[in-house]
């Protein structure tokens, strides 16, 4: 880290309790530091703007591909076969195939790599996520390593290195703070899922992390090499601007730890609350280190407590907003066959629906500080919570100012498991109860572009898929979407699951010209008997067993109108079957991947 001379004055003077020695050292790390100050400096613009540059190259990309799906939509609403946009280039099939939608290797993304039935170790990035990450992360190594002169003695070098990488871990905080946000301004402006966000997160914490241990071993080293460990640490302690360094460095070393995917998937509810209050310790820390030492890094700390708090500020501002006032908000719980439960709340305010959308809900009187994001299955004006009907009116289809909310909830553990058991437990299976719902999100691919539209559900993962189905087939019927064929794939283990969506299902397929637009292919993976396996029509068909991917796109793409959208939404496996099922039919026609996921 770089200083000023005042902060070497400082320095100089306040060691005196620890001998002559010391003294030296931490005056001749300051002094070195003054020498590095410009060039440490520089390196952290260069930083700021290869971020900047990354963001604006995604932005530029976002505006095209916003531009050709709008272009392709607007000339597609009289156009019944749309030829043009099923053919694909081939330098763009190539991009999509071995980069876009790529893995690592072979066809692993989504599917989490498990050690036991209990402990799991994560997902794998995509290859062109790696790129970026591994970019980034080489060009910090770089950043730290470049022009330290290490023919110099050790004092003089590993003074070079704290300072370098003390000034990159503190620049890499500013990016790592904006990205933890629910409220990130990135999301809707480049268009960037929240768990692709999410992902960079969890790396730039660990870059802000090794810089932060760098920075303070490289001092430990270099008063330990005259005066041993004993002296070093004792120098740290009889200083309280390294002693707030060293709180710091240790609070980012546990954060790091817990971060590890096995400890924080096996209590992520543990963990979010120590991540919250770890990271308050940390900037405490940093803060204090850097205003004792009169350090002008401090303008960036400025900037990362800034965003903490607006994006704190603006999640209870929508909580606040949405939830209270107008009576406040009704919810009504009912229990489901297959573990499961509905819920559906009535806001207090209207809110903008777009299918994909998800919202983060808090169940004060199970667990009031935990807040869990479900995707938004469905959404329409009722009059009552604990009414039969969850009704939707014709005319208010395609609108967007909406009074209710619905969601499908898999009990599973915790507040989930929770919320189902006391569903299951209440007369005739539903209950009243209060919700506070802290959203929407999300929504950022809609499907209005493509021809031909194929959504791919696993399990409860169908609440994804349905709000895009009522919008196509209302869209298809008023001759404002592209979509002239659009199929649902859905696997569920047993027939009694359809029950999670039954009434909005009932509505779609009431909906004007649904028969001409709208396939339903349900696969039943464990059938009790044949029996329940029957399809009830040419448009809604079932299947015993689990669906050929492959197979399925094939035959569509064979009578592909326009572009082919698919997306997918359910376990990592399906997910990854999809993908690569995607990837081996690039050069068939024109074919575009979503895939709706959530890691943690």
């Amino acid at each position: 880290m770089y200083g000023t001379k005042t902060a070497l004055a400082k320095v100089t003077a306040a060691t005196s309790s620890t001998g002559v020695a010391a003294r030296d050292v931490v005056a001749k790390v300051v002094s070195v530091s003054l020498d590095q100050h410009k060039e440490n400096k520089l390196l952290t613009k260069y930083l700021l703007l290869i971020f900047g540059f990354i963001a604006a190259a995604m932005f530029i990309y976002r505006v095209i591909y916003a531009l050709v799906h709008y272009m392709r939509t607007v000339t597609s609403l009289q156009n019944e076969k749309q030829r043009y946009y099923a053919r694909e280039d081939s330098r763009i099939s190539w991009m999509k195939r071995n980069l876009f939608y790529a893995p690592i290797i072979r066809k692993r993304h989504n599917r989490e790599m498990q050690i036991s039935t209990a402990v799991s170790v994560g997902t794998l990035p995509t290859r062109l996520q790696l790129l970026v990450i591994a970019g980034y992360f080489a060009t910090n190594v770089v950043f730290c390593l470049v022009d330290i002169q290490y023919h110099s003695n050790f004092a003089t070098a590993a003074a070079q290195l704290r300072s370098r990488s003390g000034a990159l871990s503190i620049i890499n905080m500013v990016p790592l703070f904006l990205l933890a946000g629910r409220n990130n301004p990135l999301i809707p402006l480049l268009r960037i899922p929240f768990d692709t966000l999410n992902l960079l997160h969890r790396w730039l914490g660990r870059i802000v992390v090794l810089e932060a241990l760098m920075h303070t071993l490289a001092f430990l080293l270099m008063v330990a090499t005259t005066k041993g460990w004993s002296a070093a640490f004792e120098t740290i302690i009889s200083h309280q601007h390294l002693m707030f360094g060293f709180i710091a460095t240790i609070t980012f070393l546990v954060i790091g730890l817990l971060s590890i995917s096995p400890l924080r998937h096996a209590l992520y509810e543990t963990f979010k609350i120590v991540h919250v209050i770890a990271a308050a310790v940390a900037i405490m820390g940093v803060w204090y280190h850097l205003k004792l030492l009169k350090l002008p890094q401090i303008v960036y700390l400025y900037s990362v407590v800034a965003l903490w708090a607006i994006d704190r500020l603006v999640r209870v501002l929508r909580v606040i907003y949405h939830n209270m006032g107008h009576g406040g908000t009704k919810t009504l719980v009912e229990a489901l066959p297959g573990n499961a439960c509905r819920v559906t709340v009535t806001m207090a305010r209207g809110w903008h629906f777009k299918p994909g959308q998800h919202a983060y809900l808090y169940f004060p009187s199970i667990g009031f500080w935990q807040s869990h994001p479900f995707s938004v299955a469905w959404s329409g004006e009722i009059d009552s919570p604990d009414s039969d009907k969850l009704d939707l009116k014709q005319r208010d289809v395609l609108a967007t100012h909406k009074t209710s909310m619905s969601f499908v909830i898999r009990g599973r553990t915790g507040v989930t498991a929770k919320l189902n058991k006391k569903a299951v437990e209440s007369t005739n299976g539903r209950y009243i109860t209060s919700c506070l719902v802290e959203g929407p999100y999300g929504g950022l691919y809609q499907m209005h572009s493509y021809g031909t539209v194929m959504l791919f559900a696993g399990g409860v993962g169908v609440t994804q898929a349905v709000p895009h189905l009522r919008d196509l087939v209302a869209g298809y019927a008023n001759g404002t979407v592209a979509a002239r064929k659009v199929v649902l794939v859905w696997i569920i283990k047993s027939p009694e699951h359809l029950e999670w969506i039954r009434p909005w299902m009932t509505e779609i397929l009431a909906m004007e010209k649904r028969r001409e637009v709208l396939r339903i292919m349900l696969f039943i993976s464990r059938p009790r008997s044949a029996k329940e396996v029957h399809s009830p029509s040419a448009t809604v068909q079932m299947f015993p067993g689990r669906p050929n991917i492959d197979t399925l796109l094939g035959i569509e793409m064979e009578n592909q109108v326009g572009t082919l959208g698919v997306t997918v939404c359910g376990p990592g496996a399906l997910s990854d079957e999809v993908r690569r099922a995607v990837r081996q039919r690039q050069y068939q026609g024109s074919i575009e991947f979503v895939e709706e996921a959530f890691s943690w």
